[in-house]
């Protein structure tokens, strides 16, 4: 059998299974189910008023934040009407991730790119004032900072330009996007600020890994799991606390906390999308192909990602920064034309039979 033709019944055995009740996945479903970050639930939850305004007839979707790492794994559990729709992430999906949703028969997957954010470092209104770095943050929060002992309590400790106020962050876990993109953009890069560890890179790449974005345990990082609206609350409660969240949070709250300038560059919806600030990042939806028939309104409801997502947009004013128009239109293109992803467009790399035949 062909991969196309696998692909093929695979999406036929998808329709059945959905569109029929089943003994263990408790029936058929007539409404959307996502899942995922808790940074694009705001802006999914929009959307999916919008889509039930305009489509009184059909159910509204059901929209779950569970943070990106659990919501990928649970759109890669399989297929069926057990399982989500769509997943939506503050961070692109891993290539390992792809390759578990693969060998589970989730194989068809549209990949979205519905917009910009960034991660935002914020205090209370009137509170403490930090101009960070990477190189800060990193000193600050680091379990193992340069692969040496954690001794810093306060923020003086790292720089002698801050505040001798104590070391004290409410953020996201272990499993958001949202701590996936500040290991990446803000932690790592301010860990290979030094020549050692970019050299570590090289030569032990787990080991730069775990010294650059491990993050310390003993209560100057405080996980607030999913709920970013509670960091928000943490820092208004307390003026020498910081919080990290996406910028639709702190755009959302502007009278009662105020964003931190990283490298000298604030956090505004300007900075992000020229992506001067170095926190900006794009926000995915995934969506499976092979339940595109099965669920009603399911392609009506991306056609609402597409008209929800522009600049002058529903979703721009509640905080999400809109994608460059080139991109926007590549999505859009997605959409219309269901295309799926490859795990090429994940690591950048020639699939194995174009190579193949490319020798010949």
């Amino acid at each position: 059998m062909t991969k196309r033709n696998l692909a093929v019944g695979l999406m036929g055995i998808a329709a059945m299974a959905l569109s029929a009740c089943d003994a263990g996945g408790g029936g058929a479903r007539d409404s959307i189910r996502a899942v995922g970050s808790s940074t694009v639930y705001p802006f999914a939850k929009q959307v999916a008023e919008n889509f039930a305004r305009s489509n009184p007839e059909l159910k509204s979707p059901l929209i779950e934040s569970t943070g990106s790492g659990n919501g990928i794994q649970l759109f890669c559990s399989g297929l069926g009407a057990d399982t989500p729709d769509m997943v939506n992430a503050s961070r692109r999906m891993k290539s390992s991730e792809f390759d578990r949703c693969q060998s589970n028969n989730v194989q068809d997957i549209i990949e979205l790119q519905v917009g910009l954010d960034g991660i935002a470092f914020a205090s209370k209104n009137g509170g403490i004032e930090l101009n960070l770095s990477p190189r800060i943050v990193y000193e600050a929060l680091a379990a193992r900072p340069y692969g040496g002992e954690q001794t810093t309590r306060l923020w003086s400790d790292v720089d002698p330009s801050l505040p001798d106020d104590p070391i004290l962050v409410y953020g996201p876990p272990s499993t958001s996007g949202t701590r996936d993109a500040l290991k990446e953009l803000v932690l790592e890069a301010g860990c290979d600020t030094s020549d050692e560890m970019k050299a570590l890179k090289e030569e032990d790449e787990d080991l730069h890994q775990q010294l650059c974005t491990e993050v310390r345990s003993d209560g100057a990082y405080v996980d607030q799991g999913e709920q970013d609206n509670l960091i928000v609350q943490k820092i208004e409660s307390n003026p020498r606390a910081v919080g990290i969240f996406g910028f639709s949070y702190l755009d959302e709250n502007t009278d009662k906390v105020t964003g931190l300038p990283m490298n000298g560059v604030d956090p505004t919806y300007e900075n992000i999308s020229n992506f001067s600030y170095p926190g900006a990042r794009p926000l995915y939806v995934y969506v499976k192909k092979a339940h595109m028939r099965a669920i009603p309104g399911l392609d009506l409801f991306l056609q609402e990602w597409v008209k929800n997502w522009k600049a002058d947009g529903p979703l721009a004013a509640i905080g999400l920064v809109a994608s460059p128009p080139a991109e926007m239109a590549m999505n859009e293109r997605r959409v219309n034309e269901l295309l799926t992803m490859t795990r090429a467009d994940l690591t950048g790399e020639t699939p194995a039979e174009e190579t193949a035949a490319a020798t010949q």
